[in-house]
């Protein structure tokens, strides 16, 4: 008999807490240590669920000093799926697109932000070159995890029936990473690393999951498998 996935411990989501103060205070903090591994290549980091750019400032000044270029979302705190959020990223893409000089763009997804990049890389594979999950959730129950409630009371629809149609279980048909962690206490690691076909690499990180956008050694190590894909 199979048995379902379950969501972390609560050992493993308390271990969470000790990141958050970083992740606040992300903005104040500086880039991680990297290596200079980019050559300009334009990458779009997408935040998790309650977070906004300022959650993200570590990871994308680490892509910058690696010799990336990375922009925020600008679409303020994500709060989950809304009527017109995914045209609004995609008006994004679209304007960083041509900013770039119609270079396709990576898409860095943190998390719910993941889940995004997966159904935006579907709808318009024309704009993305890469999608790049960490720890997002895309594979099996989307209740196996420690977010779900919080989303659910925040919105108006259950975490099972978006109010718009996405499809992100299945792979987007560009190159698609899913970065995960055994460790990761807040969505089940088995969810982030998804089944056979629904990427094109799962690649094992050991770090927290609110480490993985804003934890130095957490970055650094996001950002060598992105030079990897890119090389």
């Amino acid at each position: 008999m199979i048995q379902p996935v379950r969501k972390p411990s609560i050992f493993r989501l308390l271990r969470e807490l000790a990141d958050v103060p970083q992740t606040i205070l992300a903005p104040l903090r500086g880039a991680a240590d990297v290596p200079r591994s980019g050559k300009g290549e334009p990458v779009l980091v997408i935040p998790g669920f309650l977070a906004d750019d300022a959650a993200t400032s570590v990871l994308r000044k680490s892509l910058l000093a690696a010799g990336y270029r990375a922009f925020g979302w600008k679409l303020g705190f994500n709060l989950g799926f809304r009527e017109g959020l995914l045209e609004r990223m995609i008006a994004r893409m679209e304007q960083l697109h041509a900013e770039c000089g119609g270079e396709k763009l990576v898409l860095l997804g943190w998390s719910l932000g993941g889940i995004y990049a997966r159904d935006l890389a579907r709808r318009r594979p024309d704009l993305v070159r890469l999608v790049m999950t960490m720890g997002s959730p895309f594979s099996g129950s989307l209740h196996a995890n420690h977010a779900w409630r919080i989303y659910e009371a925040i919105n108006d629809h259950p975490v099972d029936k978006l109010p718009v149609p996405v499809d992100f279980q299945s792979k987007p048909p560009v190159r698609t990473v899913a970065l995960w962690s055994p460790l990761d206490g807040v969505v089940a690691p088995a969810t982030s690393h998804g089944e056979p076909g629904q990427s094109d690499l799962a690649v094992e990180l050991p770090v927290t999951h609110m480490g993985f956008a804003s934890s130095k050694p957490a970055v650094r190590q996001v950002i060598a498998a992105l030079a990897r894909e890119l090389a």
